[in-house]
C-alpha cells in the first residue's frame, strides 16, 4: 500500500524540488504514459489530466512529514512547492523502489512551463486517436488556451523526446 506513496517520494527525491500543482499533476500524467509505474488514476478535468488520489497521496505525505508544501502568495493567486524531508528520505530507504531512471525526463519537465505541459498531457490523454484528430480534440478542450501550430510541433516533438529517454 505504502509502495505509491514511496514512489512519490522517489519522484520528488529526483526533482529536488518542485513548484506547482498542477505541474505536479502533469508531470507524473506523462511519466505514466511513458511506462513509468505510477498507479493513481486520472480523469479528464478542467486543466487537462488530474488525479484525485494523486492530491490525496500529496496530502499524505505531507501530514506524515515526508513531504514539505510551501504556500506562497503571488500576485492572485497561490503557489505550492514541494520538497522531500529527511523523513522522507528515511520512509524512501525503507523500500526497494525500481523506478526507471527519472532524472533525464523530470528535469526536462521542469524546464517547461505548466502550460505547456498541459498541453502535452492532454495530447497525451487522448493518444488513442490519430494526430489530426488529437489537435482538433485539444483545440475543442481547450480553447481559451489558444495554441498555435508550433505549439503543437513542440509538443509533439517533446513527447517522443520522453519517449526515447524511458527506452535509455
Amino acid at each position: 500500500m505504502l509502495e505509491n506513496h514511496a514512489k512519490l517520494i522517489q519522484f520528488f527525491s529526483v526533482s529536488d524540488e518542485l513548484v506547482g500543482r498542477k505541474k505536479l499533476q502533469k508531470m507524473i500524467y506523462i511519466l505514466k504514459k511513458n511506462q513509468i509505474p505510477f498507479e493513481e488514476k486520472y480523469e479528464f478535468h478542467f486543466y487537462g489530466p488530474y488525479s484525485e488520489e494523486l492530491t490525496l497521496r500529496i496530502e499524505e505525505l505531507c501530514n506524515l512529514g515526508f513531504l514539505s508544501e510551501t504556500k506562497e502568495k503571488k500576485s492572485n493567486y497561490y503557489q505550492y512547492r514541494y520538497k522531500v524531508t529527511e523523513q522522507g528520505q528515511s520512509f524512501l530507504e525503507q523500500f526497494n523502489i525500481e523506478l526507471p531512471p527519472l532524472e533525464n525526463m523530470v528535469t526536462q519537465m521542469k524546464e517547461k512551463s505548466s502550460r505547456f505541459l498541459e498541453l502535452v498531457s492532454t495530447i497525451l490523454y487522448f493518444d488513442h486517436l490519430s494526430k489530426e484528430e488529437v489537435e482538433e480534440k485539444v483545440q475543442v478542450v481547450k480553447r481559451k488556451q489558444n495554441f498555435t501550430e508550433d505549439d503543437f510541433k513542440e509538443a509533439w516533438s517533446f513527447i517522443e523526446e520522453m519517449s526515447k529517454l524511458v527506452t535509455h
